[in-house]
């Protein structure tokens, strides 16, 4: 019999699938350290129609970046860790792991 996920398994996925798919190049495609909800919200919905999603299912996605400090909220915009900056201007890929390793031992 296959078990369901735990709640810490399931919120671990959705954090790194809103990285993968979201966030990080949504981050490249506005060549920019800085989103806003608005374009965040855009690139969600197309990914939720993009893999037959809801936008139930990764509503805590972002909220739980920002408090593994990958992201920072200011007013209604969200910027990455600075030590992210230079993978950004490179256009490199960055998972979910490698950000934050970077974040967390430099």
């Amino acid at each position: 019999m296959l078990s369901e996920k735990g709640k810490y398994a399931s919120a671990t996925e959705n954090r790194r699938f809103v990285w993968k798919e979201i966030v990080w190049p949504l981050i490249i495609q506005v060549n920019n350290a800085e989103f806003t909800l608005v374009q965040y919200q855009k690139k969600r919905d197309e990914i939720c129609v993009k893999y037959g999603m809801t936008v139930n299912s990764l509503s805590r996605g972002l909220a739980s970046l920002i408090q593994r400090g990958l992201l920072y909220k200011e007013n209604q915009s969200y910027f990455i860790h600075y030590r992210l900056i230079p993978y950004m201007r490179l256009k490199a890929e960055v998972d979910y792991g490698t950000a934050l390793h970077e974040i967390k031992i430099r």
